[in-house]
């Protein structure tokens, strides 16, 4: 069975969702993860909106299955943002949001359509600062998502937690640069034991683990492969650095002083941790071994998509969208010999495995927020 390859839209954030179907089109993707972030949310980095949360129900959700099958793609949708943590008014919405998605989930079939909705945990660092801050974090975790993972099972709708530990979350002179408790493995298989509900896994991101000096061969060895439903291509280059070593964030201090000592200090929030972000196949060398990630996954039966998430200096960064284009053709070309079965015209997606998405007439629901579960 050939894995399919879809697209992350956060990378076509100027684009509408017409345009951005048109652009994976021309790429050759089979899917998107669509990003549904909420308007004047927390971040203001590599975020979207492609669908009208705000007026979403079962009409809008027959046209979207409509839209897509027209175009013989599939879909997922999803928000990335704190929901244990930060400015508390803030993580109340984020937390509705999440609940918003998980709706809109089930009324285009959820489960049954493959309709996953992805999001982030963040993190708390009041509780964080404490001792025992990490299982704190956990606990944490435990009361807010409990009954959002309640909500998702009753609809048939299954939440994907993303790893990256979102570094740089928080300002430079911050010494942690943990900030989302899904970074590590650890944490994930803490929390199905906290949680063990079977309508919640994980979208793992190889390149988070790269620049952390962690081989993510080794990570899906110790996965729970019920939980795997996506991976996310996007590579790391990593850099050496001599003075701040590679293994905790570069520090902050004041920049006079570590410009007469001849000390590197962070550009921005995310300059912490050594590393490039790119695209495998376009125009830099990769720290990962995709052969070696790609043969684990086959040998522990992983069939879900490869998501593209365009977040490269030499495409997304640089706003140019024939670049954007550029990177997402090359990841595709990059990853096909290693996916797709060779025919005719080289390595290509088998048209038998392009499954429509089923025909969904779901009533109605009414909007929920934490207070009412």
């Amino acid at each position: 069975m050939a894995n399919p390859i879809w697209i992350m839209t956060s990378a076509f954030d100027t684009l509408n969702l017409d345009q951005t179907i048109a652009k994976a089109t021309e790429i050759g993707v089979q899917g998107l993860d669509l990003c549904v972030f909420r308007k004047n949310g927390s971040r203001n980095d590599f975020v979207a909106t492609h669908l009208d949360y705000e007026n979403f129900g079962p009409e809008e959700a027959k046209t979207i299955l409509e839209k897509f099958n027209s175009n013989k793609l599939r879909l997922s949708i999803g928000a990335f943002e704190n929901l244990i943590g930060g400015d508390p008014a803030h993580r109340l919405k984020n937390q509705n949001h999440l609940l918003r998605l998980i709706r809109m989930a089930y009324l285009m079939g959820g489960d049954e359509n493959d309709i996953k909705v992805g999001t982030f945990i963040g993190y708390n660092h009041e509780l964080g600062n404490q001792e025992g801050g990490f299982e704190k974090n956990l606990l944490e975790y435990q009361k807010v998502f409990t009954p959002i993972i309640k909500y998702a099972e009753d609809l048939g709708v299954t939440v994907l937690y993303e790893n990256c530990p979102m570094e740089g979350w928080r300002s430079e002179r911050y010494s942690s640069s943990f900030n989302n408790l899904t970074g590590v493995l650890a944490a994930r298989k803490l929390m199905y034991e906290l949680v063990p509900s079977p309508n919640h896994g994980e979208i793992y991101d190889p390149s988070h683990d790269v620049w952390q000096h962690t081989d993510p061969v080794e990570v899906i060895k110790n996965t729970d492969m019920n939980r795997l439903k996506r991976i996310h291509v996007k590579s790391t280059r990593n850099n050496p650095d001599p003075f701040w070593g590679n293994m905790y964030p570069t520090q902050s201090v004041d920049p006079t002083l570590a410009k007469k000592a001849g000390v590197p200090i962070p550009a921005s929030s995310w300059d912490r941790h050594h590393y490039e972000a790119t695209l495998p196949g376009f125009g830099l060398g990769d720290s990962m071994d995709w052969r070696a990630f790609i043969t684990i996954l086959k040998e522990k039966g992983f069939t879900g998509p490869f998501e593209i998430e365009n977040e490269a200096v030499l495409s997304k960064q640089t706003g140019n969208m024939g670049a954007i284009v550029q990177g997402c053709k090359a990841a595709v070309m990059n990853m096909a010999p290693l996916l797709w079965e060779l025919g005719a015209e080289g390595f290509e997606f088998p048209k038998s495995e392009v499954k429509p998405l089923l025909t969904i007439n779901r009533k109605d629901i009414p909007l929920v927020t934490m207070e009412d579960l």
